[in-house]
């Protein structure tokens, strides 16, 4: 008499989503930098905020070596800043600046690997005090991001560790190491072809809008081209009780930093008044 076959646990997989250009149509770090001039996180350094702004911006775009002197520049203008700061002027705007530039269809991708079981992990360049809380608001399982060394509460200007290039294959190897993972079987989708290492490392990578190497590259691979164009609030597709869960769990990561945001809460009032 045979023996019954014992069922294999299913195994677990997670779709990768780098954050810029794929999930949302522009630079993240960009779209914060006005909130974080208006709010004047670095009054004494008034004349480096427009060459911070212009860095990150060009960050999408450099090769290895021109983004590696420019994470260097970006790493000492930030030395200072205080991160509470940050976190609660990004928190604060995120819906407001955010909202308006996600792809409808990357918002629909996520919400069906959701759908199938999957995590779905954002990797991105930008630091992560940015980074997180759009993964947060868009559902994302976790976020892996640019990490800056802190020290007493502000950045040190030392890089923990960068979230660029073979960093996101190698951020995606230690995801599948510590979650169990199989990679052969994971997703990942990007439009730069300096995440080409990540695409190389899952079974099923894709190409979202991608630059003329990526292109190239996933033709000559038969990697599929995807594309993203149609940029739409989330509060017109979040129906009203999870667009207060929602709410609700980014008031409640950011409850460290509310005494920023309730003063410029009531600031606003005043003026209105």
């Amino acid at each position: 008499m045979a023996e019954p076959r014992s069922e294999e646990a299913p195994r677990r997989v997670a779709a990768f989503f780098d954050l810029d250009k794929t999930i949302i149509a522009s630079s993240s770090a960009l779209a914060f930098s006005k909130p974080l001039l208006r709010e004047g996180l670095i009054n004494r350094r008034a004349a480096l905020r427009s060459a911070y702004a212009q860095l990150v911006f060009s960050l999408a775009g450099a090769d290895a070596d021109k983004t590696e002197r420019m994470r260097a520049e970006v790493s000492a203008l930030c030395a200072g800043w205080d991160v509470a700061q940050v976190s609660a002027i990004v928190r604060e705007t995120l819906h407001d600046v955010v909202d308006p530039l996600v792809y409808v269809e990357a918002t629909d991708l996520i919400a069906q690997h959701l759908a199938d079981g999957h995590d779905v992990i954002v990797l991105s360049a930008t630091g992560e005090e940015v980074a997180a809380p759009v993964a947060e608001m868009l559902g994302a399982t976790r976020c892996v991001a640019t990490r800056m060394e802190i020290v007493d509460g502000r950045y040190s200007g030392e890089v923990d560790f960068y979230c660029y290039g073979e960093n996101k294959a190698v951020a995606a190897k230690q995801q599948a190491a510590t979650h169990g993972y199989d990679l052969a079987d994971c997703f990942a989708y990007t439009d730069s072809s300096t995440d080409i290492p990540l695409l190389e490392v899952v079974g099923h990578p894709h190409a979202v809008n991608p630059d003329k190497l990526l292109r190239r590259t996933a033709e000559e691979h038969g990697w599929p081209v995807l594309t993203f164009e149609r940029p739409m609030s989330l509060r017109t597709r979040i129906p009203a009780k999870s667009a207060g869960m929602v709410a609700l769990g980014v008031g409640a990561v950011a409850a460290g930093a509310t005494w920023y945001s309730l003063s410029r809460r009531r600031r606003s009032r005043g003026t209105e008044n």
